[in-house]
């Protein structure tokens, strides 16, 4: 019988999980959905970095399939879907950053939630009324700033990046945020209040706007080494998903070779330390913290 659990993947510094060459302004981009646009994390790469990080060659065959060579003689136990953004940090006047998400990103992971049998556990999915409205977790968000006098009729606002959202609490957005904190940060009191104070749902449109324009982009040049002046061809624009993005997606178990709880068991082992994912880890990208969700 198959099992699954859902996973979280926290960026500790610029995510770059790329597709090659781009055809835009951007050379290297990171990898998106066709239909939606939505970065995401490729299930190989992460199943591919747990498996180099399983020592034990036993346990690596069992769970993770024979090497290359004897590819063909049975599949592996582990089965990792693609890390699918969940919540994407946004440059704010107030409280540094956001933790945004959309309706549209949480009926996705409440998905998951279903298919491993904790959805129950979530309230309902909150919805923006308008694009130009923001929902809080709590009365005292550290994005919302006072205006004074108030700006258009409104003494409180948002402000991400260049735009303007009037903030609303919601009850479904602090059940969001508290279960989430619970399990991004547990044991951690102060980090899951951060989070509370920093968790925003804006409307599917404006989502999309900002994973359009508020990605990390770099400029790389390559020097001559005689010279230490750009080489021809030698300046190109890299994509990132900026550090503290948060990824979701799905681990199952299948009854191959290994039995669901020594998956979970020896997955959890695995991620107890943070892993290096996606390209350009020689220069700092993609440590990331990875977690399972039990309940």
């Amino acid at each position: 019988m198959l099992r699954g659990w859902p996973l979280f993947v926290h960026a500790l510094s610029p995510l770059h999980a790329g597709t090659g060459q781009g055809v835009g302004i951007i050379d290297l981009p990171v990898a998106r959905e066709r239909a939606t646009g939505l970065p995401y994390l490729p299930g190989s790469s992460l199943k591919g970095v747990l498996r180099d990080a399983c020592k034990d060659p036993d346990v690596r065959r069992r769970l993770f399939g024979p090497d290359t060579a004897e590819a063909s003689e049975h599949a592996g136990s582990v089965v990792i879907g693609d890390q699918k953004l969940l919540l994407f940090p946004v440059r704010s006047l107030w409280g540094t950053f956001a933790w945004a998400t959309s309706p549209f990103v949480l009926r996705r992971f409440r998905r998951d939630l279903e298919l491993a049998e904790i959805a129950k556990a979530v309230p309902d999915v909150p919805e923006p009324a308008s694009v130009d409205e923001g929902l809080v977790a709590t009365e005292e968000a550290a994005i919302v700033g006072k205006m004074d006098p108030p700006s258009e009729g409104a003494a409180a606002w948002i402000v991400l990046e260049d735009l303007d959202l009037m903030p609303r609490f919601s009850e479904e957005s602090r059940g969001w945020a508290t279960w989430l904190a619970e399990r991004l940060f547990p044991g951690d009191p102060a980090m899951q209040a951060f989070f509370g104070e920093r968790f925003l749902v804006v409307h599917d449109d404006l989502f999309g706007y900002l994973l359009d324009t508020a990605t990390e982009v770099e400029a790389r040049v390559r020097l001559d080494s005689e010279l230490k002046t750009v080489v021809e061809g030698g300046l190109w624009y890299e994509e990132a998903l900026p550090t503290e993005s948060v990824l979701s997606g799905m681990l199952l178990a299948m009854p191959v070779k290994a039995e669901a709880d020594e998956v979970l068991k020896t997955i959890e082992a695995l991620t107890q330390k943070p892993l290096q994912l996606g390209g350009k880890a020689t220069v700092g990208r993609g440590l990331c913290r990875v977690r399972v969700v039990k309940s």
